[in-house]
């Protein structure tokens, strides 16, 4: 062929290049001018898990996400899951929303008193709701946990779509599978209805699949509808990883072989070091106290490879939730909108060290559903949990853990990745309060507050946070008080007022400069003592205004999970064949009765 000749046949196939472009371009709706937005919610992941904060677990993808925005080393939840994702939800402190505690965990003598409603009250505002009448299409994909009564599912919280599994977890196997007594079965949800699930799945994949389909069907959607502008999306994605029972699969635990032999002390140091050269934490920083910590030289060979395989299994499990963060992201840069996608991630509490095994309930009803074998641990049928030893790894170099109010339950990684790129930590103290404020303001959505007859957030939002990292939040003699289960705080600039109860705890207050001191060593109260008088004040002010209330004398949240199951699951199970054994006696003996009588 000519050179004349290829010159035609390039410049026809360039002219068909343009047309096809210039079709596609017609066809296809832009892109939304308001920012998209992603909200992930681990579950249990202590405050070094991740990467880029400190952790030796495989994260890529969340590290991808933190490099490209802003680290909050200074974030704050609750101490459990309901309240915590009540806040997330609405920017409102949890009391105020009706959750101000887990409804597996509240006592029976605050039960339907107001903030003790554990579900969210019908005048708190959701931001998925406040997103959806401006405009966005709204989608929730896992763990739901705020209410299963129909005003409070999330077709009446502001969602077009979602698949929701309404209480504390399940198995990640077998989505029908309790993994405790908790419930008399495992309650889904789809678009408000009740779910049918699959046979057996594996729950972070199930919920990133869901996810994509959801995202991609009403682009689809919105393509062929030929509408100018695609309408932005909310999507809030909560995994339950890593929620007991500890699960994942084999290959994914494989990958962990041989990093944990060294045991959790070590682990617990190298995380310690590793958060202070990320700059995550202050130079000066100590170790936090751990009493009761096991040393791990002293264990036998069986136990040590019970206990390394517990913690290879955590490693896989949010390894896992890592590369299903990953598809979601791809699958939003195959739409071609990632660059206008604001991405959230955070945890709802610390690590979990409960060990339901530890209970005789609990033990008598898992042996009948599981197996703890060690080489099984991670797999169908089998149970594991992480353990309080390897906790104090998992939220180094913090102290206390889920349920309580030391750094190590309530400090949380978050991670904000705005449109616009870049790398930074924020050093401040952040509550997840803030999160929905911070939402609204990108999306240029305001909220009704009390002129709506609606509970106005409490939360601040963080742009400025974002445009300026040396911005902050709140001035320095701003206060926010927080309680759960007794244990309580509250934070005023770099100080926290703080109490744990027993057997964490002492029940007395401790106040901390946990700017200086986040592993909470140095005991300030004794040296600031007006600091000290004064944030006690304003504690009792917000207990009054929040609607706090004393606990029964003995009150041990544990326990009350225990007599909570055994109150509302099993006894009432039990009702049918304590009818049927009595029948069975009673026409037995009306039977030989008879007989004798013959």
């Amino acid at each position: 062929m000519n050179f004349g000749a290829r010159a035609i046949d390039f410049f026809l196939i360039g002219v068909v290049i343009v047309q096809t472009a210039t079709a596609a371009s017609a066809a296809e709706p832009a892109a939304p001018s308001r920012p998209n937005i992603v909200v992930i919610v681990a579950d249990d992941l202590g405050y070094s898990d991740l990467g880029s904060f400190g952790g030796e677990i495989r994260t890529p993808n969340l590290d991808a996400l933190a490099a490209e925005g802003t680290r909050f080393a200074n974030f704050h939840v609750a101490g459990e899951c309901s309240p915590t994702r009540a806040m997330l939800l609405t920017g409102v402190r949890s009391h105020r929303t009706g959750v101000g505690a887990m409804h597996e965990s509240v006592p029976r003598e605050l039960e339907g008193k107001p903030g003790y409603l554990t579900v969210l009250k019908p005048d708190v505002l959701t931001v998925s709701s406040l997103l959806q009448r401006n405009g966005y299409r709204t989608y929730a994909v896992g763990k739901w946990h705020v209410g299963k009564e129909p005003y409070n599912l999330p077709p009446a919280r502001g969602f077009d779509h979602s698949i929701v599994q309404g209480d504390s977890g399940s198995d990640n196997w077998v989505p029908t599978q309790r993994y405790l007594a908790l419930t008399d079965r495992v309650y889904w949800f789809e678009d408000g209805k009740p779910a049918t699930m699959p046979a057996e799945y594996y729950s972070s994949t199930f919920y990133a699949d869901r996810a994509i389909a959801y995202l991609r069907n009403d682009w689809a959607a919105q393509r062929s509808a030929a509408s100018e502008t695609r309408p932005p999306f909310f999507l809030y994605l909560a995994f339950q990883a890593n929620h007991t029972p500890l699960q994942a699969p084999a290959d994914m635990v494989a990958r962990q072989r041989g990093r944990y032999d060294a045991g959790w002390q070590a682990i617990r140091e190298q995380r310690f070091r590793r958060t202070q050269e990320l700059g995550l934490l202050p130079p000066g920083t100590q170790l936090a106290a751990w009493p009761g910590l096991e040393d791990w030289n002293a264990l036998n060979p069986t136990r040590k490879a019970y206990e390394t395989r517990r913690m290879e299994v955590y490693a896989a499990m949010a390894e896992t939730m890592d590369r299903e963060i990953g598809r979601v992201r791809a699958a939003i840069k195959d739409l071609g909108v990632d660059d206008n996608t604001i991405f959230v991630f955070l945890s709802d509490n610390g690590a979990e060290p409960s060990d339901p095994y530890e209970y005789l309930s609990g033990r008598a009803w898992l042996a009948t559903q599981y197996t703890r074998d060690t080489d099984r641990l991670g797999s169908k049928g089998a149970y594991a949990t992480m353990g309080r030893n390897w906790a104090a790894a998992a939220v180094s170099p913090l102290a206390t853990h889920k349920f309580f109010a030391g750094e190590g339950g309530l400090r949380v990684p978050l991670i904000i990745r705005e449109p616009v790129r870049r790398s930074a930590i924020h050093r401040g103290f952040t509550h997840v309060t803030d999160v929905t404020p911070t939402l609204l303001e990108f999306a240029g959505v305001t909220h009704p507050g009390k002129a709506a007859g609606v509970e106005p957030p409490t939360g601040r939002s963080l742009v400025n946070v974002l445009r300026d990292g040396s911005a902050s939040v709140r001035a320095a003699d701003d206060t926010l008080g927080y309680e759960l289960a007794g244990n309580a705080a509250l934070f005023a600039g770099d100080l926290k007022l703080v109490r744990n109860q027993p057997p964490v705890g002492t029940g007395d207050w401790q106040l901390f400069d946990i700017a200086r001191d986040p592993g909470e060593t140095r005991d300030l109260r004794a040296s600031r003592p007006a600091d000290f008088a004064r944030l006690l004040a304003a504690y009792k002010e917000y207990e009054n205004t929040d609607g706090v209330r004393p606990l029964p004398a003995g009150y041990e949240p544990r326990d009350q999970v225990a007599m909570n199951a055994l109150r509302r699951v099993i006894l009432p199970s039990l009702w049918w064949p304590a009818l049927l054994t009595i029948a069975l006696v009673v026409g037995l003996w009306a039977l030989l009765g008879r007989r004798n009588k013959t």
